[in-house]
């Protein structure tokens, strides 16, 4: 592994070469008298800004509680341009007694983030796992009463903010049967997500609504055909859907799969946006994340990446060492991969970090 300084120091003739043949292209047409065109800007030197360069975003999920954090957010706020809140939207977090909203650590989160140019991913409007007691008590049409106020009350305090919402989040069961999750919130009524992307719509028009969940990588899995089945019959009958979102959380029990790539262009091919909304790959090898991201750079619709955590120590699997940075914040081997293909292939010189 090379370190940091070595990394910093090596040399880089093939993009020097490139820059000045375009400087003297430049100056001969400046002396001939003819239109100069401004030189294209060299590749980005962090995830956020080569991801920008390439129509996408690439972001983390972030903890309200670790912005006094200076290393963290160091890296935060050099590396991504997009934000996700990692458990501060969700609904025990944001409606702790039923009709009394709490939104303060999730404005900091969105706060912090937009005062930066970065962008805000909403996680998530409605879910069948971290309900408050309150929730996990009702049913029938008190809990679809409730569910939908609570969706309608934090998407409207959030409109213009939040550029995309995990409306629904993880309503599929696992294994073969492609079937729904059996939850208080399935129980409603086979109509629940439905009736949740529309209060969505009514209250943030603004934002994408997705989709998301988890072991739905595999494009043979019935889990994954039974989301494309219903990602189609919503676009078919107008339901307002905007996207899908991939957890994609990688390890020996749930590897990467050859055919993602196929999973995204298919899901993309129903009219909808993809995007891998909470990426982490057990002892994060260089070369899964990098297949990754090229996966999503071949699909137009894909339209970013989201790690779930910064530093491995941030991470709800931290036993596995799934991110780009380890705890003590260096750049692992898979860093330099992804930026690599964010980048066409290419790594630029690195430049000192920025602090703050």
């Amino acid at each position: 592994m090379i370190d940091s300084c070595q990394r910093n120091n090596r040399p880089r003739s093939t993009a020097r070469r490139r820059a000045a043949l375009a400087l003297a292209a430049v100056g001969l047409l400046a002396a001939a008298g003819a239109v100069v065109l401004p030189v294209a800007a060299s590749a980005g030197t962090t995830l956020g800004a080569s991801a920008a360069e390439r129509g996408r975003y690439f972001g983390a999920a972030v903890a309200a509680n670790k912005l006094s954090d200076s290393a963290y957010t160091t890296i935060l706020n050099r590396e991504f341009n997009s934000v996700t809140p990692e458990n501060e939207m969700k609904i025990d977090a944001t409606e702790p007694q039923q009709g009394q909203f709490t939104f303060t650590n999730a404005d900091r989160i969105v706060s912090h983030a937009r005062s930066r140019g970065m962008s805000v991913r909403g996680h998530t409007l409605a879910w069948h796992s971290q309900q408050p007691g309150w929730m996990q008590n009702m049913s029938g049409s008190a809990l679809r009463q409730a569910m939908l106020n609570h969706v309608t009350q934090v998407a409207t305090h959030f409109r213009g903010q939040v550029v995309a919402w995990d409306v629904v989040n993880e309503a599929f069961a696992d294994g073969g049967s492609g079937a729904r999750r059996d939850s208080n919130l399935q129980r409603t009524g086979n109509d629940w997500i439905e009736a949740a992307f529309r209060a969505a719509r009514a209250a943030d028009p603004g934002a994408k609504l997705c989709y998301n969940d988890y072991n739905t990588d595999d494009w043979t899995h019935a889990k994954t055909q039974a989301v494309y089945n219903m990602v189609r019959d919503f676009k078919q009958r107008g339901v307002p859907i905007d996207c899908v979102g991939l957890q994609s959380h990688f390890n020996s029990g749930s590897p990467y799969p050859g055919n993602y790539r196929t999973t995204l262009s298919s899901f993309a091919a129903l009219g909808v946006d993809v995007q891998i909304t909470e990426l982490d790959i057990q002892n994060a090898p260089a070369d899964t994340y990098r297949n990754v991201v090229n996966d999503c750079l071949a699909v137009a619709r894909c339209t970013g990446i989201t790690v779930w955590g910064i530093r491995d120590s941030d991470s709800w699997r931290a036993d596995q060492n799934p991110l780009l940075f380890t705890s003590s914040g260096a750049k692992k081997p898979a860093y330099d991969a992804v930026l690599a293909a964010l980048n066409g292939g290419t790594t630029p010189p690195t430049t000192p970090p920025t602090t703050g």
